[in-house]
């Protein structure tokens, strides 16, 4: 498979394989897509070694769709659990898959080696550090909604976590979106992330900022965006964080500043913590739309790494973004 690329983080995609993945996911989110099964014959792997309901299904049901074979690995069901090194591991893996979509909540570093060393197309399903698929969906559900995502203004509140990192890197690169993290003091983005994510709006003409408060009040945003408080996977050392998390739940409030917004969350979500029902069950939601959104992103995500074509017929949508 010479032409297949690996997608451990969202800077491993070119200006153009940005641009080709959303448009090919808003086609199929779309309905517009010519469907194809270019990995007939192909075997991936789908390893989760934490929970998953949305990401595991959309890149399972996606690989079916395109034809391949699917293997499934749980977390107990790898030998690196009786001491077997990460590196060897990967090499076996590569060897037997034609690609593997794998989410382990450990540092990126690892699926890294994996697609450097032993050249093994790789996909990112989530690490401690990035969410690359959940970022591509994020731009997919953004794009199919407003029809562009020149101009938007994007308000994410909470912990600046893995989605975070993947959303900001991916709209720094997006001329003219606008990204506001108000984050909880001690819970913000990765600085060095950070950093980078706003090295990329630099030269690309977009805007990232971050706040520690929620003072004063946002608005003006087209966009407002939060996940769970408690990251899959993870634990908070300190003990009182519930009350540092609390101002910044996403309620009715914040839509005084911005009425016309709608709601992302990427899912699942814990009603009455970081987002009221009235929030993520009302009209401003397309919460669910995102999520569905994550099958076709992913259909466009193992089509690319795959190397197949991803161009519609004539009269079907196309998508310029950057």
């Amino acid at each position: 498979m010479s032409s297949a690329r690996k997608l451990v983080s969202v800077e491993d995609l070119s200006d153009e394989d940005l641009e080709r993945i959303v448009r090919r996911g808003v086609s199929h989110s779309a309905g517009t897509s010519v469907h194809r099964q270019p990995l007939a014959g192909q075997v991936v792997g789908i390893y989760f070694a934490m929970t998953s309901t949305r990401t595991r299904t959309a890149f399972w049901s996606s690989a079916l769709r395109l034809g391949a074979q699917v293997i499934n690995f749980g977390p107990g069901d790898l030998q690196t659990n009786t001491g077997e090194s990460s590196g060897d591991t990967g090499r076996v893996l590569g060897s037997m898959l034609d690609l593997l979509v794998a989410r382990t909540g450990r540092p990126t570093a690892e699926l890294q080696e994996w697609a450097d060393r032993h050249g093994m197309p790789v996909v990112n399903a989530m690490t401690a550090e990035e969410h690359p698929t959940q970022g591509l969906t994020d731009l997919t559900t953004l794009r199919r909604h407003f029809g562009s995502l020149d101009g938007l203004r994007i308000l994410y509140v909470g912990e600046g976590n893995n989605t975070a990192a993947a959303l900001a890197l991916a709209l720094g690169r997006t001329p003219g979106a606008e990204l506001e993290l108000r984050t909880p003091p001690g819970y913000g983005l990765d600085p060095l992330i950070l950093e980078r994510a706003r090295g990329h709006a630099e030269r690309y003409g977009a805007k990232i900022t971050e706040r520690h408060t929620m003072d004063p009040a946002p608005s003006g945003f087209d966009v407002i965006y939060t996940t769970r408080w408690q990251t899959t996977g993870t634990a908070k050392a300190d003990a009182n964080w519930p009350e540092i998390f609390r101002p910044f739940q996403v309620n009715r409030s914040l839509w005084k500043g911005s009425p016309d917004a709608v709601f992302l969350h990427d899912l699942p979500a814990h009603r009455g913590e970081e987002v009221t029902a009235e929030v993520l069950d009302g009209p401003m939601s397309i919460a669910f739309q995102q999520a569905e959104n994550k099958m076709h992103s992913a259909m466009a995500v193992l089509e690319w790494c795959h190397g197949a074509p991803m161009a519609d017929p004539v009269g079907a949508e196309e998508v310029s973004l950057l």
